[in-house]
Order: C-alpha cells, then structure tokens, then sequence
C-alpha cells in the first residue's frame, strides 16, 4: 500500500510539473482540450473572410489581416461576451485592448471576421464580396467533382488540377455573399472568385468532408459543357 501511495505522490509531482510547464511556457496553445483553444482552433480550420466593409474599418483602426490570426493564436475567447445559441455562433476573441467577433456556421466552412462591433449582435454580410485572408493548413483542401461537365469546364478554364485552383484562391481569393447561400440545406452553397490571367472566374462549394467540394465553374469563356 506504501508502495502505491509513493508512486501516485509521484505521479501527482510529475503531473504538476508538466502542467506549469504548459501554462506558463507554452501559453497554452497545445492544449487543444481547453474549451478557448477547441474554439480558436475551429474557426481556424475554416477559411476566414473579411467583408469589404470590415477591411476598411481594420485599415482605420491601424489593424491588419496578421492581427486577427495573432489574436486566433494567442487570444482568449470571452464566452460571457459570445453569442453560443444563435446561428451562425458568434464568438469574441480577444487579445490586448482589441477584440475581434467570428462566426462559427453550421456545416459551412466560412468563417467571417468583424471589428469595431459594439456588442455580440454583428450582422451578417449578405451583399458585395469579402477577401479570404486565412486557409486551414491543408494543400489537399480542395476537390472538385469526378463528373464529365466540371471536367470539360476545367478544361476550358487551364486549371491543371484542383492544386492550381488552390493557389488561385489563395493569391486572389474572396468571397461573393450575394451569391452564396449560407442557409440552404442540407448543405449550405458558397460562391468564390478568383482571377486566372486577368479573367474572374467563379466557382460553386460545398462543405464535404472537411473539404472545399466544388460543384461548379463558371465564366463567360466557358462553352459546351452542358
């Protein structure tokens, strides 16, 4: 019994160590447990989105873009000041004297960003396009159907495979909230723009998977595909 009583004393110290080591150090950004970080860690799996609006207001306020993924990183998330039971949950993160509000929509994988709000009621943007200021750290993210149609379309368009069309996004990417339709089900339909050789092109997504699901090009230079 002594013997068992020694090692669980150690155990305990152990134990106690390893968390300082944790808080103290790491500032718990690898405790992915932690109600906070499950949080950060979800919106951070989702593309982030700022509406033209809320990029004027960042300019204004001398905030940037590396500002709100800074606050993903090492803020907290003050659930008191978060909106948990409306849809899309808005969460407040904050950092320092700056806080940031994001959504958090069911089965979508937008995640839009607001700042200089006065309380947890932001509204949505539903009008004109936002810029995509954050991908998930994954170059597979996107896939695009298998059917002859998107196939033919690509085709047109020179995109050589679903890589091509990631980079595109990334170097140019946003969002058309007028086009897409966040509360169709059972998936909700997004509707991204990205510039190939000086032309837009659109492209139709769903949520699969942890996925962007294209379902859908389109662009004017599109032709016989039907």
């Amino acid at each position: 019994m002594e013997t068992i009583l020694k090692r669980l004393k150690y155990y305990g110290i152990g134990f106690g160590i390893g968390l300082f080591f944790l808080f103290f150090f790491f500032e718990n950004r690898g405790c992915s447990w932690l109600p906070s970080n499950r949080v950060k860690n979800s919106i951070l799996d989702r593309l982030l989105v700022v509406s033209d609006q809320t990029y004027s207001t960042l300019q204004t306020k001398g905030l940037s873009v590396n500002d709100i993924v800074e606050a993903l990183n090492d803020g907290e998330v003050n659930f008191g000041a978060s909106d948990k039971d409306s849809e899309p949950k808005i969460y407040i993160v904050e950092k320092g004297n700056k806080k940031y509000a994001f959504t958090l929509p069911e089965e979508s994988f937008i995640s839009e960003v607001f700042v200089g709000f006065k309380d947890k009621r932001v509204q949505k943007t539903e009008q004109g396009t936002g810029t995509i200021i954050h991908f998930p750290m994954d170059d597979n993210i996107v896939f695009s159907d298998t059917n002859s149609r998107l196939k033919c379309q690509q085709l047109f368009l020179g995109l050589e495979n679903d890589k091509s069309v990631l980079e595109l996004l990334r170097e140019s990417g946003k969002m058309d909230f007028g086009k897409s339709n966040l509360t169709l089900r059972p998936k909700p339909e997004h509707y991204l723009i990205f510039d190939k050789d000086g032309e837009e092109i659109g492209i139709r997504v769903i949520w699969y998977k942890n996925k962007l699901n294209i379902t859908s090009f389109e662009s004017e230079s599109i032709i016989g595909c039907d």
